[in-house]
């Protein structure tokens, strides 16, 4: 099976809370994309598909989970001069708001 004709370089986020931020530090204006494991099978595929993201022209970029589930992010250098190196960190989301609990 062909993959994509560019290079790319994938992370397996696995499982993220909704709300958590994917922050993504690249030495290139590359594309990014944060895709659910459905999105990147297409993407492996050379399929249509789904993702949250685009051109990344400054660094670092972050990007809100938008629902709870497993997440995997493409850096990948199609339509650019090259593939940038990346680096990805995962910020937890904030705890449920104390405010919704009521005292006894």
């Amino acid at each position: 099976m062909a993959g994509p004709n560019f290079r790319f370089t994938h992370y397996d986020l696995k499982a993220l809370r909704a709300g958590t931020t994917v922050e993504v530090t690249l030495s290139a204006v590359n594309n990014i994309r944060l895709v659910t494991p459905a999105n990147f099978q297409r993407f492996t595929e050379l399929l249509d598909f789904k993702y949250i993201g685009g051109v990344a022209r400054k660094s670092p970029v972050r990007l809100a989970v938008p629902e709870s589930g497993h997440w995997h992010l493409i850096v990948d250098m199609e339509g650019h001069h090259g593939l940038a190196e990346s680096s990805v960190k995962v910020i937890a989301a904030p705890a449920a708001s104390q405010a919704h609990r009521q005292a006894s």
